[in-house]
This record gives structure tokens, C-alpha cells and sequence, in this order.
């Protein structure tokens, strides 16, 4: 029973094996494959101290600023070079935009964009097109409006704000499981030596 991992850990884990790209997937993937000779470097794909912490950073940041799927897996095999980032966590994390979170990611971007910038783009107007589903042209034009700059300024802000957390969140993940690893070694030596003293004693 002590040596179990907590399952919350382990589902963390099968999510992130479930949602990672192999380096075959990505190789064959028609935006990264003109740059293959970049992503396909063996230490960008090493679960390490540093690499695992970088890459969940690098994929919340490019995952919320990069709205767009291409645009994200793009994004993290380009960036995970020079920052020295684990591609398969950053690609993960990239599906923190998602369908489902984008409209929230956009209504609280122009919220920020409005309130710390000074921006006049109007967030309830945005919701209301979302809501009647407002055509392209719509889209257009609400954007050509203060929207585009309070949209942006608000994304910058939340995706770096959000890689920060993600980042030290990723350490004491990290150091934590390495710590309970440590453990599980410490108290299998304990038991495999308690299990030779006994064996010991009952011989003699």
C-alpha cells in the first residue's frame, strides 16, 4: 500500500502520456515538418528537472496567447529549442485553450485589456455575438474596433501569467515526485534488508 502512487498523480501523468504527441506524430505533422531537422533533437524529448518545468511554461504561453491548434504545436516545437523545453509537456499543455475555455480566455483578455490598458472594446458586446453568433463580417468589425489591441494586451497578460504558475507549479511537481521515488527505493532497501536479517536468524 505505501509504495502506490496517489492516483491523482498518475492520472496527471496518463493524461499527459494520452495528450503528449510521440516524435513520430510530430515529425509527420504538416506545420512542423519543414522544420523536423529542429524538433528532432533527442534532449527535447528527456523528462528532466529543467526541461519538464520549461516546457509547461512554454506550453501555456504559446497554448493561451496562440489561439489557434496549428499556430500552438508550431509555436512549442519552434520555441522549444532555444528555451531548452520538454515538447511533449508543452504540447499538452497547449490544450488548455480548448473549445471550451477560449470564450472565457477572450472575454477575461478584453476585460484586462479595458481595465489596465484603457481600452474601449466592449466585452458585453462580445458576449452578446457569441451568444447570437455573430458572422464574420461582425467578427471583423468588432475586432477593427479598440477590441484587437485590448484582446491582445489581455492575452499577453494572462498567458504569461499563467506560464509563472504553471512554472514553479512543474518544480514542486516535480521535486516531489523524485522526493517519493526516493522513498519507495529507501523503504524497498529497509525491506529487502529486514527480509535477509530474518532469513538469517531462522537459518542459524
Amino acid at each position: 500500500m505505501s509504495g502506490r502512487r496517489p492516483r491523482s498523480k498518475t492520472a496527471l501523468m496518463d493524461w499527459i502520456r494520452r495528450n503528449s504527441p510521440s516524435r513520430e506524430e510530430l515529425m509527420e505533422n504538416r506545420f512542423v515538418r519543414p522544420f523536423a531537422h529542429r524538433v528532432s533533437h533527442s534532449h527535447l524529448w528527456r523528462f528532466t528537472r529543467t526541461s519538464v518545468p520549461r516546457g509547461t511554461a512554454l506550453g501555456l504561453f504559446v497554448g493561451i496567447f496562440f489561439l489557434l491548434p496549428g499556430v500552438q504545436i508550431l509555436g512549442v516545437a519552434l520555441l522549444a529549442l532555444p528555451f531548452r523545453a520538454n515538447i511533449p509537456i508543452g504540447a499538452a499543455m497547449t490544450f488548455l485553450s480548448n473549445p471550451l475555455t477560449t470564450p472565457f480566455i477572450i472575454a477575461a483578455s478584453v476585460w484586462l485589456g479595458d481595465n489596465i490598458f484603457g481600452f474601449r472594446a466592449n466585452v458585453g458586446a462580445f458576449n452578446a455575438m457569441l451568444e447570437q453568433g455573430a458572422t464574420l463580417g461582425q467578427w471583423s468589425r468588432w475586432l477593427l474596433s479598440d477590441a484587437a489591441p485590448a484582446l491582445i494586451s489581455g492575452l499577453f497578460i494572462i498567458s504569461l501569467v499563467t506560464a509563472v504558475v504553471g512554472y514553479f507549479l512543474a518544480m514542486l511537481f516535480w521535486d516531489n515526485r523524485i522526493r517519493m521515488k526516493w522513498r519507495r527505493k529507501l523503504r524497498q532497501a529497509a525491506d529487502q534488508r529486514l527480509g535477509l536479517s530474518t532469513s538469517d536468524r531462522t537459518d542459524g
